[in-house]
């Protein structure tokens, strides 16, 4: 005797064809998670407009002269930005001193080799590298800008190149109207 397994969407309970139809969905955080990320599954066609409902979100500590921890707020980057009125945000940002992120109970390390810079992605050394997060508007102007010299650096670099047939690579850069106009067909 056989068994048949029914994969379904998570989200709509409709019927997956085949395994490869579903897309893994990770749940990090969530007001109703109580234990840590989840894992659910979805059909492509239901997840269409998420990247359009994505937020650009800014994570501040605050550090009180008289608080012992400090307060973490999650605030939208418009409502941040509009914290800044002697100057834009950026250009606060661009000229505050960078901070060490330390490791929950332990203490930070000696040494300026030892802080670890942030990777900008909206820079010409970084763009189009795989990552984790969302890809900003800046790196996406790059990537549509200068795809053909950051391909070349990706493939000397051993690093998977952005490819205009990949619909999620087109998706991720906003490479619609580049792809179209070579001629590329999204796989």
């Amino acid at each position: 005797m056989g068994q048949k397994i029914i994969r379904f969407s998570d989200l709509t309970g409709k019927h997956a064809e085949n395994d490869d139809d579903l897309v893994r969905i990770v749940v990090r955080e969530h007001p109703d998670l109580a234990d840590g990320p989840v894992e659910i599954e979805a059909l492509p066609g239901e997840l269409a407009g998420v990247a359009g409902l994505a937020l650009d979100l800014v994570t501040v500590e605050l550090h009180y002269p008289d608080g012992d921890e400090p307060d973490t707020v999650v605030m939208t980057a418009e409502a941040f930005d509009r914290l800044a009125t002697a100057a834009p945000m950026a250009e606060v940002l661009r000229g505050a001193k960078r901070t060490v992120r330390a490791v929950p109970g332990q203490s930070a390390p000696a040494g300026a080799a030892a802080a670890r810079e942030r990777v900008n992605y909206a820079s010409l050394e970084h763009a189009g590298r795989p990552h984790k997060g969302r890809t900003t508007e800046a790196e996406k102007q790059l990537v549509q800008e200068h795809l053909d010299e950051i391909n070349e650096r990706l493939a000397a670099e051993g690093i998977r190149t952005i490819d205009l047939a990949n619909p999620e690579h087109v998706t991720r850069y906003g490479l619609e109207s580049l792809a179209h106009a070579r001629g590329a067909t999204l796989a």
